[in-house]
């Protein structure tokens, strides 16, 4: 909608730490590697690849979500007001929208959003009492 530009990502999948895979202690989160004689560090041919400058993604498509907005978490009802003149560049974005909104004020928010013509993604989340016994299911809504 916003952004006419395609969006590109050099690199989807995240860089992992080395070793990771061989040591149950060493966490797959990023870690440079800072010894003397490390292949990886050194940039060995079948390594494992670094993070890079040049990883990075276009300044005018960062941050942007598939529909061509950026994300606004929105709290209360009273932030939806604020993206009114800027609903063509963010999403409004509410997250448990169980947890954080009784049923008349996640109603007043809907009907804002609508008001306002505002796109609005919720993550919501339900205790399922099936045969799961009540473990936590996320999914995402669009409304």
């Amino acid at each position: 909608m916003a952004v006419k530009i395609p969006i590109v990502k050099k690199r989807t999948n995240k860089f992992k730490r080395h070793q990771s895979d061989r040591y149950h202690g060493v966490k797959e989160a990023w870690r440079k590697p800072k010894g003397i004689d490390n292949r990886v560090r050194r940039r060995f041919k079948g390594q494992a690849p670094m993070p890079k400058i040049g990883y990075g993604s276009n300044a005018k498509t960062r941050h942007l979500l598939p529909n061509g907005l950026k994300k606004f978490l929105v709290n209360n009802v009273r932030e939806v007001d604020l993206l009114l003149m800027h609903n063509k560049s963010f999403a409004a974005e509410i997250v448990n929208l169980d947890i954080h909104f009784s049923r008349k004020k996640s109603s007043v928010l809907i009907w804002k959003r609508k008001s306002i013509n505002q796109y609005l993604s919720c993550h919501l989340h339900f205790n399922m009492h099936s045969w799961r016994a009540g473990k936590r299911v996320s999914f995402s809504v669009t409304l």
